[in-house]
């Protein structure tokens, strides 16, 4: 077996993946160059990442295959949706004996990226890795990650059924770094038999106003304690910052342009955030909430915007009828793009890369990737799933989960202050934190969040401009 790995800098790796003073805070919360052969995915939209490439020169593609059984060393998800994805895993060893996937479980996705940096300067690491929206980028600068198009191309991977506007945010000029997998959008998760009891229309409210009016009717108080709150607002750990990158928008403003131009404190922006803390301390309908997910399962909240990806979960714990919806407007309709995608590190060797790239087929393919998204309620990544009859059937099933596919064709990929500025989603959380649980003015906020976000572009900006 071939042992050898392209090595990788420590230097090249602390300084791409940015751990300055805004990851600093993160942590501190807690929370020659291949040839790329075409695909046919169309290029990266306008609003995907800045382009750039790297220079992590894998093996040559032209090594001899692997004979026998070839094992990676893979790090992905841990909690509940671990437990789906080892159920995966185990389907796909016992389908086949030519690669054997061994799944390593580091945490959350900021304990697995701090620990993937570390693993990676010691020349250690996996094979194959989940990443988040938020990291896998970070890892592209530091030339951490493989350029697929070779592996894709030898595997005959069917780009072009893939959803356009997932498989785009892993390309840099056209080239795959990041495939889809457990890809998510925010829905609007809504407790059916509340607004019933309520006597309100029994769907998501079609506007933020529509909401305002509604939430009276769903408070239940005793004395100053909120027994149920209308609506409940995560926390920063939790990704309000992803959540609200939706809502600044339906408002009409932006955290920044695909530029860095940072435009948090612009006066839509900042509209958007008197409306988030107006909700908690001045009309007094929603909660900020250290678990949304929980206060919403458990009936102490009614309503919330949370992930595609909890479906699965809510609907097992749910005591109640719980209904989706398309998130609600207010200028604008928007909905974000978000989740995780899997990568393959420029260190494994080609014949690990080979195993690798098979395994991420299958997962994502009609077979694995139905029952990954199947149980777990994130959104199936190729077209012909979601048209497939075993999604027709699921769908009748379970009605909550067609939402998503329905409410896709109308997403857009995220501003890049959250997902390419290191540190940027928990930066701009922690400004939320600080709107909604203290109060303090949302103008003072966003302009310390904008200075922050601005120190912390400068070094990406430099090593985009670098790489040409």
């Amino acid at each position: 077996m071939n042992k050898k790995v392209n090595k990788l800098s420590r230097r090249t790796l602390l300084k791409g993946i940015g751990f300055g003073a805004g990851a600093a805070a993160l942590a501190a919360c807690a929370v020659p160059a291949v040839t790329p052969a075409p695909t046919t995915a169309p290029a990266a939209e306008a609003t995907a990442a800045p382009a750039a490439e790297a220079t992590a020169t894998p093996e040559p593609t032209t090594a001899p295959a692997a004979t026998g059984t070839v094992e990676i060393v893979y790090w992905g998800f841990s909690g509940g949706l671990g437990k789906t994805e080892e159920k995966l895993i185990q389907m796909w060893n016992e389908k086949q004996s030519e690669v054997k996937v061994t799944a390593q479980v580091q945490g959350n996705y900021e304990e697995t990226a701090q620990k993937l940096t570390a693993a990676l300067a010691a020349q250690q690491g996996p094979d194959m890795v989940l990443l988040s929206d938020v990291w896998w980028f970070k890892f592209f600068r530091a030339k951490a990650l493989m350029p697929l198009n070779d592996l894709i191309k030898e595997q005959n991977m069917d780009t072009a059924d893939f959803v356009e506007s997932l498989w785009n945010e892993g390309v840099r000029k056209d080239v795959q770094y990041w495939i889809p997998f457990a890809r998510s959008t925010p829905l609007f998760y809504y407790n059916a038999d509340m607004l019933e009891a309520a006597g309100l229309p029994v769907r998501g409210p079609e506007t933020w106003d529509e909401m305002r009016e509604w939430a009276p009717k769903l408070v239940k108080k005793e004395g100053d304690t909120m027994k149920v709150a209308a609506f409940a607002h995560p926390g920063a750990a939790s990704y309000v910052a992803w959540l609200f990158q939706c809502v600044i928008r339906q408002f009409g403003g932006r955290y920044s342009d695909p530029d860095f131009n940072i435009l948090i404190t612009e006066p839509d922006s900042i509209r958007a955030g008197q409306f988030y803390q107006d909700t908690v301390n001045k009309e007094g309908w929603a909660i900020a909430s250290q678990d949304a997910t929980k206060d919403f399962v458990t009936g102490l909240a009614a309503t919330a915007m949370l992930s595609t990806g909890a479906l699965a979960g809510i609907l097992r714990d749910a005591q109640f009828k719980v209904g989706t919806a398309f998130l609600p407007k207010e200028r604008f309709f928007n909905c974000c793009t978000g989740g995780a995608g899997l990568a393959i590190l420029s260190t494994t060797p080609m014949e690990k890369a080979r195993a690798a790239i098979k395994y991420i087929d299958y997962a994502t393919g009609s077979e694995g990737g139905t029952f990954w998204a199947q149980n777990t309620g994130y959104m199936p990544v190729r077209k012909s799933m979601a048209t497939s009859e075993s999604y027709k059937e699921f769908f009748e099933k379970v009605p909550q989960a067609k939402t998503a596919v329905e409410q896709l064709p109308l997403t857009e990929a995220q501003d890049s202050a959250r997902v390419f500025i290191p540190g940027g989603d928990q930066i701009i959380g922690k400004g939320l934190e600080r709107i909604m649980i203290g109060n303090e003015p949302v103008e003072t906020v966003f302009a310390e969040v904008k200075a922050i976000l601005e120190k912390e572009a400068e070094p990406v900006k430099q090593d985009i401009a670098a790489m040409g």
